[in-house]
């Protein structure tokens, strides 16, 4: 049985006692309500992680980073390691997202090598993949997400490749407050299982958690959750509330 698994991106937000004080609040949170069976992650700033994770492994849940470089290690000034990260602990990154990809020019080869990174670390991707306003109009979505999937992932064998969270942002739906509807969201959601069962097979696919990465909030993450192939979300601005980010890991129907 997959995993349900609900993860905090904080993105570059909060200063260091905020931080640690949202921590704090979403320890309390999760103790109060509880998580029942899902899988919660936390993905903080760099300079956070070895408080953030202090507080997570002292109340049930993890600590996951937002990036790491393509390079294993040298002359990379301001890079940030795979092997770095794993030696404090971290047990997940997200890879992929949406801003990396526009911001910082990353492509699937870039992606492709920093998962391989990751799961050489023992640190679980979080792969994110999705498609644009154009792209979606333009009826490409598809296409789009299975070059993503095809390029980043499928040089990985069966035991690494299950080894991989992957979160589906429709990226017109990141920030924007447009959420994309439950059929949507299935939509998607099961065409990339039927990518990895094509692939990998049945055994592999049914075993892979995919995430909705688009605008998932406390009101319409029951909704989103109740499908049968959205395994939880990746939390942009809703974790950064931790009464908000709890009421979303408690949403599973």
């Amino acid at each position: 049985m997959r995993k349900r698994i609900v993860a905090g991106n904080w993105k570059m937000n909060k200063d260091f006692q905020d931080a640690e004080d949202l921590m704090f609040e979403i320890a309390d949170e999760l103790a109060d309500k509880g998580s029942g069976e899902t899988e919660v992650i936390v993905c903080t700033p760099y300079v956070y992680l070895e408080m953030s994770s202090d507080i997570a492994a002292e109340n049930g849940f993890m600590v996951g980073a937002q990036n790491l470089s393509q390079w294993e290690s040298g002359a990379y000034t301001g890079e940030i390691s795979a092997s770095m990260i794993h030696s404090m602990g971290i047990s997940h990154c997200i890879l992929g997202h949406s801003e990396r990809r526009s911001y910082f020019g990353e492509n699937d080869k870039i992606i492709s090598a920093k998962v391989d990174l990751a799961l050489k670390n023992n640190i679980i991707p979080i792969y994110c993949c999705g498609e644009v306003l154009a792209e979606r109009q333009a009826e490409k979505h598809f296409d789009i997400v299975r070059t993503q999937i095809t390029e980043a992932l499928f040089h990985l064998g069966k035991e690494a490749v299950s080894e991989v969270i992957i979160a589906y942002e429709p990226v017109w739906a990141i920030g924007t407050g447009v959420t994309a509807t439950s059929a949507q969201a299935q939509e998607m959601h099961a065409f990339i299982r039927s990518l990895l069962t094509e692939k990998y097979g049945s055994d592999v696919s049914e075993e892979i958690s995919i995430l909705y990465g688009g605008s998932c909030n406390a009101k319409n993450a029951a909704e989103l959750f109740a499908n049968p192939d959205v395994d939880g979300g990746l939390i942009g601005g809703a974790s950064l509330i931790a009464a908000d980010f709890v009421t979303i890991v408690n949403s599973f129907r």
